[in-house]
């Protein structure tokens, strides 16, 4: 009985994460044309930091953090900082829908990533399904491989190239967290990454500043991102790491791009592609095969 619990409470929280981080998305891009990519990813995680902070006070699991905070800190550079910002920089020029396929890549990397650094068993299944989920990015960013600047005057194919970094880093990160970080409280874990990656992007802010203030609109948008998909978010991940294991908290990436695809076609007026979904549909099931989620085969 307690087992069928503890399953329930990690699948709410998995469909859960999946819609929030799902808006991420949208909130990002939102923010993201007006403050930029820098200080969009800047301001996102020191919303972040300040909404848990007090929570980790009051808690009482700041000496945890204490103890911890370089290995939490510096996974926090890795699992925060450098995705914020690439993220933040690819919405400047593709839509949020493409963005979050890409961003289901992560699982493909944290399995190849757990199986050369962590000694995770890589079967012939799981092998063939990392072929099959990157012949899916290869064929959608073939799709997208333009260096030339579009109308935004960003180019397709470097905000691609920024995407599959940013899903590197998680894949890395997630590993280094099941790792370093076993047993630490949840709370504990996303605050301290969210801290890390504060004091590595906020001197990177002030640097690339915009020029015209940003309007109300951007300043809430970020809010929601640092409070909602950042603050609330990380606690759920690192939480569905510890109950459920790696490979299942990475497959929320599964379920993240049918949040943001609803949302940037109903918010946004953004379409969808047949190609986009072929190819984001090559990419789930590869990621579904390599992650053992998908069972092929002799068990």
């Amino acid at each position: 009985m307690h087992g069928v619990q503890r399953r329930r409470s990690w699948v709410v929280d998995f469909i859960l994460l999946g819609a929030i981080w799902g808006s991420s998305f949208l909130f990002t891009r939102l923010g993201a044309v007006e403050f930029g990519a820098v200080p969009t990813a800047a301001v996102r995680v020191a919303i972040a930091s300040a909404f848990l902070v007090p929570l980790l006070c009051l808690r009482g699991q700041a000496g945890v953090l204490r103890a911890n905070w370089k290995k939490v800190f510096w996974i926090g550079v890795f699992n925060s900082g450098i995705p914020f910002i690439c993220f933040a920089f690819a919405l400047l020029s593709i839509t949020t829908g493409l963005s979050a396929i890409l961003n289901a890549t992560v699982p493909l990397f944290g399995a190849v990533i757990a199986w050369m650094w962590l000694g995770d068993r890589l079967s012939a299944p799981r092998a063939l399904g990392l072929a099959i989920g990157f012949a899916g990015v290869a064929a959608l960013a073939w799709d997208k491989a333009s260096f030339k600047p579009d109308a935004s005057g960003y180019a397709p194919g470097w905000a691609v190239l920024a995407c599959l970094l940013a899903t590197l880093c998680y894949g890395f990160s997630a590993s280094a967290a099941k790792r370093y970080l076993g047993g630490l409280p949840a709370l504990a874990t996303a605050t301290g990454s969210q801290l890390g990656a504060t004091l590595l992007l906020v001197p990177l802010a002030w640097w690339f500043w915009p020029q015209q203030a940003p309007s109300l609109q951007a300043w809430l948008s970020l809010a929601v991102v640092g409070v909602m998909c950042t603050g609330v978010a990380y606690i759920l991940y690192f939480r569905l790491i510890e109950q459920a294991g790696p490979s299942r908290a990475l497959a929320v990436t599964f379920v993240v791009p049918v949040f943001a695809v609803i949302y940037g076609v109903a918010f946004l007026g953004e379409s969808v592609t047949s190609w986009m979904m072929i190819c984001g549909a090559v990419i789930v099931c590869g990621t579904a095969l390599s992650t053992g989620l998908l069972k092929w085969g002799r068990r």
